[in-house]
């Protein structure tokens, strides 16, 4: 995992899937952070459970790395349901979403991750599947084709996007409680990492968790993994993990006192010592960087911005006045510019 996969929500192998996966709470009182969503969701779980239906069906927004597959998973574990999986990108055909309808269970949930990345005739289909349970088989070509209407049994459908604006307003609408997921504050972040280091028996001094809490961008992916690196560094070291082996393994691994990592410092230095502070267009930056325009407007950008270090206009990125400092540059005055 490179130093950017250390700090990108995104970033994913099959080992870190593992770890993330022995830190998930199964309940939402074990859930850390996002209070308002966790009251709203017991609440919606509770009414359905009272009336004994199927809850509706839930939408899970906000960037990646907060918890949206957590939350799904504990909406199964609280209503005693299956569980199935699935994901945007793979539902490409009207046929691979009906081929999962159709085997569904009563009262089932299925997880759809990535749900705004679903092909149109698929996402068509979930509309009639949503609302009356019921999805329409073409069966033949031509003018003898004729639809089969085949009926569902009930199920809650519970979507998750880090794109909520690519929805289109039917398939938005259809969900009975959209849940924003925010970024979390330096003390939530605490608290994950304490209960991490709790599950996996990690030896790490409150100062030392604190630390890594701050850089962790708001995000207890983010925060987990920088977890595991200081406690890689601290074995490998010999001892506790303390506030100063944090630093040092932090240091090493390219993360700052801000969470910015080499390529977030990298977009800064392009915008600031080539193009002097900018303006500067997504696809000119991207290629200064030599990173995708992609990875730097959803997984760079959207932290610069929130931090306060660069600021979009309709002419392009500009780096702000904090951005000049934390590089070492002094910042330049409206007459310099």
């Amino acid at each position: 995992m490179s130093e950017h996969d250390l700090v990108n929500p995104s970033a994913s192998g099959e080992s870190e899937l593992q770890y993330e996966g022995a830190l998930r709470p199964t309940a939402l009182s074990e859930f850390i952070g996002q209070e308002k969503v966790r009251d709203q969701l017991a609440l919606l779980l509770k009414a359905a459970q009272m009336e004994k239906r199927t809850p509706d069906h839930i939408l899970l927004a906000g960037p990646p790395g907060l918890g949206k597959t957590t939350l799904a998973m504990i909406v199964a574990e609280e209503t005693r349901s299956p569980l199935r999986v699935s994901s945007g990108p793979a539902i490409q055909h009207a046929g691979d979403l009906a081929a999962v309808l159709s085997s569904l269970t009563p009262g089932e949930v299925l997880f759809i991750d990535e749900i705004h990345r679903m092909a149109r005739p698929a996402e068509e289909m979930l509309y009639l599947a949503m609302e009356d349970f019921r999805i329409d088989i073409m069966v033949g070509k031509g003018p003898g084709a004729t639809t089969v209407p085949l009926e569902l049994a009930p199920f809650t459908l519970v979507g998750a996007t880090t794109r909520s604006g690519l929805l289109p307003n039917p398939l938005r609408d259809r969900f009975g409680f959209t849940a924003n997921l925010e970024f979390y504050s330096p003390e939530e972040l605490t608290a994950v990492v304490t209960r991490s280091a709790r599950v996996l028996d990690i030896a790490a001094t409150s100062e030392a968790l604190g630390e890594i809490a701050k850089r962790s961008r708001g995000t207890p992916r983010i925060a987990n993994r920088l977890l595991r690196r200081v406690r890689d560094y601290s074995l490998v070291n010999g001892g506790e993990a303390t506030v100063e082996t944090a630093h040092a393994a932090l240091k090493l691994y390219d993360v700052d006192e801000w969470g910015l990592d080499r390529l977030d410092r990298q977009v800064l230095d392009v915008l600031i010592s080539r193009f002097g502070g900018g303006p500067v267009g997504l696809g000119t930056l991207s290629v200064s960087v030599g990173e995708e325009a992609e990875t730097i407007e959803s997984v760079v950008e959207p932290f610069l911005v929130r931090q306060g270090f660069i600021v979009r206009s309709p002419r392009g990125r500009i780096a702000t006045p904090l951005a000049w400092r934390h590089l070492g540059h002094e910042a330049p005055t409206l007459h310099d510019l």
